[in-house]
């Protein structure tokens, strides 16, 4: 755990000047990730004279540090014996096609049934530990219902060039959704900024108004029309939090059965036929239909370009049957 108690608070000494915030606190603080304390920082927890700074922060001699006190990570994932859809593997990596419900690391509220307790099961020690003791291998994430292609480092050196392409952008990521309604156009880029909700912790937002929001683009082609449905391809230039789906609702057709963006959770053949639920009736999709259905990465070692893809799921092939025959 960490070598200091927290809330800790230092004077940045002579010897310590123009080092990174970040950097310096990973140092005297080793019981949490970089990551960790970067998200701290970003989030106030770290203030440096009572201001917030960012993680690149450059030192100076006399300046007061403070770090409140900071959810404590777990010393790693407990393994479990999940089944894991393998879709490639080397000595290098792995690429695993994400079922729906399935969060990728712990955090609070889901400490259990994780892809990284799954990969501590399979793996053991031969995963990457860049991320931290809580994200064994773990370089990139989906969201908990989005299913598709996640790729795993095993070992540090593949991690770093693996996340340096996805911090440059030289991936090339494809998402297939069944959003409501028929978009005006056939394809577009949708160029908007994403920030934090104004009023809600757990959701993000277009936010032209805010200085601190990221850029975000995202290019989406209809594949096909149906009735009150279309499917699109949809290619991320950027990889904000939300992004695909916040873009989406943004235009007025956002993912079918997006809870946070579209308002429902799960929907049945009857609703979906234009009608109500009759009683009892089941479910025909009980999460969003979004998936990560191909990404694109040089090899972190031969640097060949390698193809990793996953086929639509069950439940998202069930939809489009049922909304070809409807549509026929």
């Amino acid at each position: 755990m960490s070598d200091e108690p927290l809330p800790l608070e230092f004077i940045v000494g002579e010897e310590e000047a123009s080092r990174r915030l970040d950097a310096l606190l990973a140092e005297r603080l080793t019981g949490f990730s970089r990551s960790l304390l970067k998200k701290a920082i970003d989030a106030g927890r770290v203030t440096v004279d009572g201001e917030r700074r960012k993680p690149s922060h450059r030192l100076e001699p006399g300046e007061r540090v403070r770090v409140e006190e900071l959810e404590r990570p777990a010393e790693g994932p407990e393994p479990e014996a999940i089944d894991l859809d393998l879709i490639y593997e080397d000595d290098d990596l792995v690429a695993v096609n994400k079922p729906a419900g399935m969060v990728v690391h712990p955090a609070k509220g889901n400490w259990s049934g994780t892809l990284a307790a799954g990969l501590a099961h399979h793996f053991g020690d031969a995963l990457s530990s860049t991320g931290g003791p809580t994200r064994p291998g773990i370089v990139h994430r989906l969201d908990r219902d989005t299913t598709g292609v996640i790729v795993v480092a095993k070992h540090d050196q593949a991690h770093e060039r693996l996340a340096a392409q996805f911090a440059d952008r030289s991936t090339e990521k494809e998402y297939a959704a069944i959003v409501l309604g028929e978009p005006d156009r056939d394809g577009d880029v949708i160029d908007e900024p994403i920030g934090p909700h104004p009023h809600l912790r757990e959701k993000m937002a277009i936010r032209r108004d805010l200085p601190d929001a990221r850029s975000a683009v995202t290019t989406f082609e209809v594949v096909e029309r149906m009735k009150r449905c279309s499917l699109l391809r949809l290619t991320p230039k950027t990889g904000r939090t939300h992004q695909i789906r916040v873009h989406l609702a943004h235009r007025g057709n956002p993912v079918l059965c997006d809870k946070q963006y579209g308002g429902r959770s799960q929907i049945t053949a009857s609703e979906l036929a234009g009608g109500v639920a009759k009683p009892g009736e089941e479910p025909l999709l009980a999460r969003h239909a979004l998936h990560a259905r191909r990404l694109r990465i040089n090899h972190p070692t031969t640097g060949d370009r390698l193809t990793l893809e996953a086929p639509l799921p069950e439940d998202i092939q069930r939809v489009l049957e049922f909304m070809r025959r409807e549509s026929s």
